[in-house]
């Protein structure tokens, strides 16, 4: 049983009879008061899709949730279902798109390192991982010189998500993308 301090996104705890998937964290300090942070999580009932907030101390123990947790690979979208496949019985999986909204923007059909998350064999989320390769699709022309200084441009991703990015890169350079913090990492290796 973990602390709720060691919760992390994506992750899904048992919270009162029902399993949620943790989707946002808040860590805060009260001024004056003896003990640790609070921990305040968003979280999503995995059969409802229901929203609920609550705020745990540091060393409040949390159940997680019975979750088996597949490699899969994007494979097309249906309406407002994107279907992901296994990538090792090639099981499809849908998932809706409301309740993937955010990593969306991270998954393309090259991606790689995708999970998709079941609650008894229902997929109810996914984990991505760490970074992502993307491409550039729009950015400001490159400035020569530029990665001299550390001044950023926004670029727009194939994706459709926007980050920050060094002068000098430019439109059709592949980039990594740090998933938590949405930011850019470098250029991506050649393939």
């Amino acid at each position: 049983m973990p602390k709720a301090s060691e919760i992390k996104k994506n992750a899904a705890i048992d919270y009162n009879g029902k399993a949620y998937i943790v989707k946002d964290i808040e860590r805060s300090v009260p001024q004056g008061r003896a003990g640790g942070s609070l921990y305040r999580m968003r979280m999503y009932d995995v059969v409802s899709g229901h929203k609920i907030d609550e705020t745990f101390k540091d060393s409040d123990m949390l159940n997680m949730a019975d979750l088996v947790r597949k490699p899969v690979m994007f494979s097309y979208i249906d309406g407002d279902q994107y279907v992901f496949m296994d990538t090792e019985d090639y099981t499809p999986y849908n998932l809706n798109q409301e309740s993937i909204a955010d990593e969306i923007l991270f998954i393309n059909e090259t991606t790689e390192g995708v999970l998709v998350v079941l609650l008894d064999e229902v997929p109810v989320a996914l984990d991505l991982p760490t970074s992502v390769e993307l491409e550039i699709t729009e950015t400001d022309p490159s400035i020569k010189g530029g990665s001299a200084t550390s001044r950023t441009k926004p670029a727009k991703l194939s994706t459709g998500l926007t980050v920050q990015v060094p002068e000098h890169i430019s439109t059709g350079d592949r980039i990594k993308v740090n998933v938590e913090e949405r930011k850019f990492m470098g250029r991506a290796e050649a393939k």
